[in-house]
């Protein structure tokens, strides 16, 4: 009972010092990349076992630094790179020439480019496609639909978002979805061929959907195509709701790969960050360093939630371990500023670039995310309610790369929509009520 009594005290010990490194870790913002907090909180654990062991023989006063050591070493764990922490941008893939353009925002962001293939009429206006994420890279099944709309006539350019992908990072401070939406108008910019059409999916859209909203942006702009938006201002991003039909999250077999998450280090760093108990540019992992940790198994669920209940045991595989890039920090940070904005319904109001809305059936984004954009947009001329898919709309399943590629292109051409223009405004308070 002794010995199982010294035991248990020794475990609360070393837990108690762990929790007490933790807290240190929140408090100093992760301070000297975790040190300062190890530092402080392994001495203040010395002092308690001299202390402890103060009335004691040489060798009892030994006996209490035993729970130190271990604590020590476990928590030193998150202190220590286990990535490198420069950089270290993906490889160039294989079927696609990697570009890269200074832009006059001073981004320099990497660019892929497809020019039109096949039979079908060439289309004067440019394509410009905005990926999701928000800094993220462009998957390997984004590159094949971007082909398959190259195939069809279109002039496609892509390019990743400052800090995703192949492209350089910014400082901290300086990503903002402002930034974002001044990058897709000075990337149409360089582009020197007048306006363009643009999709945007996922955040992509978000930055697409402000860019509607902003002059000078939008006079870059020929048709807009936004595609599944996440919330676009800070009163949106507040609004409590139901999602689409149900998705393949919690159903779906677990992601396979290595995690970052499993180690010590990164596990701290990205989950206080994402419970806000650190800060994106915090001082404990570096935007180089967790950009080269982060894995596509991290994603977790957050994949599977792109596709439907149905599809839960058939989710292809967005992209390779090469190719696959996310920056969290950065992410973080322009969510953080897109939360803190006022209200974009007035400029978004004044909108008029024709755009279309695609919403996907068993979408994991908040309905009134989406149906938000429709209200406060009036130069929104379609909405096109896409059955069968989830988040993810162009996915390789089945025939949902060519029946979404049908409503864009359809859009785009100003030809009539291949599914009935729904929901329109008319329309969001029986959709919204009807949990559609």
């Amino acid at each position: 009972m002794r010995l199982a009594g010294r035991l248990l005290a020794a475990v609360a010990a070393v837990v108690g010092l762990v929790a007490l490194f933790l807290a240190l870790i929140a408090a100093t913002d992760g301070a000297g990349s975790g040190f300062v907090a190890w530092s402080a909180a392994v001495g203040i654990a010395v002092l308690a076992a001299l202390w402890r062991g103060r009335r004691r023989s040489w060798q009892g006063r030994l006996v209490p630094f035993l729970p130190v050591l271990v604590a020590a070493a476990l928590t030193l764990s998150v202190c220590v790179p286990t990535v490198s922490t420069t950089r270290r941008h993906p490889a160039d893939l294989s079927f696609v020439t990697t570009e890269h353009w200074r832009l006059s925002t001073g981004s320099r962001v990497a660019v892929y480019h497809y020019p039109p293939t096949g039979n079908s009429p060439r289309h004067r206006v440019p394509l410009v496609y905005l990926n999701g994420g928000p800094v993220r890279g462009i998957s390997v099944l984004d590159h094949r639909f971007l082909q398959q709309l190259a195939g069809q006539g279109y002039d496609v350019y892509a390019y990743e978002q400052a800090g995703g992908g192949r492209s350089d990072l910014l400082p901290m401070d300086q990503y903002s979805i402002t930034r974002s939406v001044h990058d897709l108008g000075a990337f149409v910019d360089k582009l020197g061929k007048g306006h363009a059409d643009v999709l945007g999916f996922s955040s992509g859209a978000i930055v697409l959907t402000r860019a509607l909203a902003d002059p000078a942006t939008a006079a870059h702009l020929h048709r807009a195509v936004i595609a599944e938006p996440g919330p676009m201002d800070g009163p949106t991003a507040r609004i409590a709701g139901h999602k689409g039909r149900p998705s393949a999250r919690g159903i779906a077999p677990a992601m396979t790969g290595p995690r970052s998450t499993h180690v010590p280090r990164y596990g701290v760093a990205f989950g206080f960050m994402r419970l806000g108990l650190l800060s994106p540019d915090s001082g404990l992992v570096g935007q180089a360093e967790g950009a080269n940790a982060f894995t596509a198994a991290d994603l977790g669920s957050d994949t599977a939630s792109a596709y439907c209940a149905r599809d839960a045991h058939r989710i292809p595989v967005e992209d390779t371990k090469q190719n696959f890039s996310f920056s969290a920090a950065a992410s973080l940070r322009i969510q953080q500023t897109i939360e803190d904005s006022p209200s974009l319904a007035p400029q978004l109001k004044r909108s008029r670039t024709p755009a279309m809305l695609m919403i996907a059936e068993c979408s994991s984004q908040i309905r009134q995310w989406e149906t938000t954009v429709l209200a406060d947009n009036p130069a929104i001329q379609r909405t096109q309610y896409m059955p069968g898919v989830g988040h993810h709309m162009w996915n390789g399943l089945g025939d949902n790369d060519q029946r979404a590629a049908a409503v864009i292109t359809a859009f785009l051409q100003d030809k009539p929509a291949p599914l009935p223009d729904y929901p329109t405004r008319a329309d969001i308070p029986a959709f919204l009520h009807d949990h559609k």
